[in-house]
């Protein structure tokens, strides 16, 4: 099952993005999941012979074929099948801390630990206030 965005599908992501904010929904009962990932790795090689600073180069996640952390929904993936899923991107994010403070943002505007129509079990977030966090979630307050 691919990943939409804003209503269309997603075969690949922006070159600055870090990551994203998705809701996946089983389709036969409306349950619910809201999570983040991110979109590429950092990867640290040992460095050549005869220098001495490591390779350090950012590599593509598995975000296209991810199905969040959930172990309730990864069983409910894996007895029900993909095609009975949704995967929809909501925030295209271009740094982590955007992405930790609208999966977090999200989360308890839908109040997702008070309701059995969500599979999120817990709520883990750590964000620190900035000036570039502040100016970036401005465009996502007015879109």
């Amino acid at each position: 099952m691919p990943w939409t965005y804003q209503g269309k599908t997603i075969d690949s992501l922006p070159e600055d993005c870090e990551g994203f904010v998705y809701l996946i929904t089983n389709t036969t009962n409306g349950k619910r999941y809201v999570g983040k990932k991110l979109a590429k790795f950092k990867k640290t090689r040992p460095p050549l012979k005869g220098r001495i600073n490591k390779r350090r180069s950012k590599v593509e996640s598995d975000w296209k074929d991810y199905w969040g952390s959930s172990d309730h929904l990864l069983a409910d993936v894996e007895a029900q099948g993909e095609h009975t899923f949704t995967r929809e991107i909501l925030y295209i994010c271009k740094s982590r801390g955007v992405m930790s403070y609208l999966e977090a943002r999200e989360q308890f505007e839908r109040r997702v630990l008070e309701s059995d129509e969500y599979y999120n079990g817990i709520i883990n977030v750590r964000v620190g206030g900035s000036r570039i966090l502040k100016e970036e979630l401005k465009k996502y307050n007015k879109a």
